[in-house]
């Protein structure tokens, strides 16, 4: 009988969750429900001092709004391996870095930070670089080179220490990786790392290590960046004597800046202009505001959607997918080795599908939200309040925009007569002529039963040939009486929207605002 499939998501705390982060997280939950399995949120905080207060709870409120639901695990239920934050397992880890040093696997050091931080400046100036490893711990102060009557002097003595792993000299260290292949490296290019310290607390290395097996994870699925820790982590399960029980490992690529040269980082998002994290973020020391996905007006589905294709590539051309989709279609062995190059304008595009998904009732209901946020709600309380009228403008706007916060942005003339217009079009078309076809127009507005697109339609042509002008030279210029904007949804539905009352007092308006600025010109 097959080993049930479990799989872990397990951040640390040291501040918000990164889109790479949520990808990870992703590709693990797809996974896993696609195998029936288990999927587990573990919050790996065994470095205090690097701990961000909130940082768990942005974590969970994430995954939460992602739609990337763990089985089991913090803020998502107790299971059978709980707890799951590592900070509230840590009796559970001396006793495995004991039973290493027992078994020759690993070894006190008593070396001080200062003792070290003189070695690496020492190596420095020989133009090379310091490690603890299978060489240097020979001559360092470490239970190898002490007596054990010394060592348990130190010991008794409460003497900060370390526990670290010993290294085996000049061996190959191979594993399979699901994405890369096999991977075979040298300890010689490897270090002693630090498994425990005397504080009580272990490292990611050690505590990794125990609770995938104690937790029983079948696949450990992770970023790139720890491939390097990999081949000590296969050290680690062969000297615990859990070998049988070593999870598959898959090492997914970086995600990319926009131009594919380095990580994606805050500081590219910043700078160009688009979010790396699925929330917004205030840092507690600097104030400092991080605008995300979700307070962009991206749609959770859409994000989840950009993340699936950043790395992974489906066998057809299909581009958009959701979980459902996901969950059939996706495979690691669809994903690729090099990076991922993020193309934030691509992802403006498919939070456009997705929002060409919604019902005109469902964007409603959001831009209802958005004008609310705004602090514009109690200005517009009996708009809001007209479902009709929402809908409508939603029909009209939907394929001008990517997101919904754009169709109050750039139409906020359905609620509030505009008073400026732009000047540059104004000097180069306004003229007497557009004076009269206007103020004509209005008047037609005022006296006939206009209601439908193509009564105001009609009726702004029957104007111009009345006047003996071209309806095509003063469309423009009509627009900018009614919106203020060069540009914007269809007109004649527009004034179909806002009735013959409203557009005619806006033509007047507008006819009046424009002959005082041309009397101070």
């Amino acid at each position: 009988m097959s080993k049930r499939f479990r799989v872990r998501f397990a951040p640390s705390p040291t501040g918000p969750l990164h889109m790479g982060g949520v990808r990870t997280a992703l590709f693990n939950y797809l996974l896993a429900k696609q195998n029936d399995g288990d999927f587990i949120l573990r919050i790996e905080d065994t470095d205090q001092g690097r701990t961000i207060e909130g940082a768990e709870a942005y974590i969970i409120q994430a995954l939460q709004w992602c739609g990337i639901t763990p089985t089991e695990g913090v803020g998502f239920g107790e299971g059978p391996h709980a707890p799951y934050r590592q900070s509230d397992r840590k009796h559970l880890y001396l006793p495995y870095a004991e039973q290493l040093i027992k078994s020759g696997f690993a070894y006190y050091a008593f070396d001080s930070n200062e003792q070290l931080e003189a070695m690496r400046k020492q190596a420095e100036g020989n133009n090379s670089m310091f490690a603890y490893n299978a060489v240097t711990r020979k001559a360092l102060c470490n239970s190898l080179t002490l007596s054990e009557a010394e060592v348990a002097d130190k010991l008794s003595k409460n003497e900060a220490y370390v526990i670290r792993f010993k290294l085996p000299e000049n061996e190959d260290v191979h594993l399979h990786d699901t994405i890369r292949g096999h991977v075979t490296v040298n300890t010689s290019q490897m270090d002693d790392k630090v498994l425990y310290k005397s504080d009580g607390m272990p490292t990611y290395h050690l505590a990794n290590v125990v609770d995938d097996y104690l937790m029983q994870i079948t696949h450990v699925i992770r970023g790139e960046e720890w491939l390097p820790s990999a081949p000590l982590h296969v050290l680690l399960y062969r000297s615990l004597g859990w070998e049988q029980s070593m999870p598959q490992f898959a090492h997914l690529p970086l995600l990319l800046k926009p131009d594919g040269k380095g990580k994606l980082s805050k500081r590219d998002g910043d700078r160009l202009g688009f979010p790396v994290f699925p929330l917004t973020w205030t840092d507690l020391a600097s104030n400092e505001l991080s605008i995300g996905y979700r307070e962009r007006f991206y749609y959770p589905e859409a994000f989840t959607n950009i993340l699936a294709l950043l790395g992974w590539h489906p066998e057809s051309e299909q581009e958009i997918f959701s979980m459902d989709d996901l969950i059939k279609q996706f495979t690691l062995q669809r994903v690729n080795k090099s990076g991922a190059r993020f193309d934030p304008e691509k992802a403006k595009w498919f939070n456009q599908q997705y929002l060409h998904k919604q019902t005109n009732a469902a964007l409603a209901a959001q831009l209802v939200q958005v004008i609310q946020g705004a602090q514009a709600g109690e200005k517009h309380t009996t708009l809001l309040s007209n479902s009709h009228f929402m809908e409508k403008i939603c029909a009209l706007m939907r394929d001008k925009v990517q997101f919904v916060n754009e169709i109050w942005e750039q139409g906020q003339y359905f609620f509030e007569r505009p008073v400026s217009f732009p000047e540059n079009i104004l000097q180069k078309k306004w003229n007497d002529d557009a004076a009269r076809i206007m103020a004509h127009y209005a008047n037609l507005c005022q006296t006939q039963p206009f209601i439908s697109r193509e009564d105001f339609e009609s009726g702004f042509k029957n104007s111009a040939t009345e006047l003996g002008l071209n309806a095509g030279n003063f469309m423009q210029l009509l627009r900018i009486c009614i919106t203020g904007m060069a540009g914007g949804a269809d007109l004649f539905e527009t004034c179909a929207l806002l009735g013959k009352v409203e557009i005619a007092e806006r033509i007047i308006l507008a006819i009046n605002v424009i002959k005082e600025l041309r009397k101070g010109a």
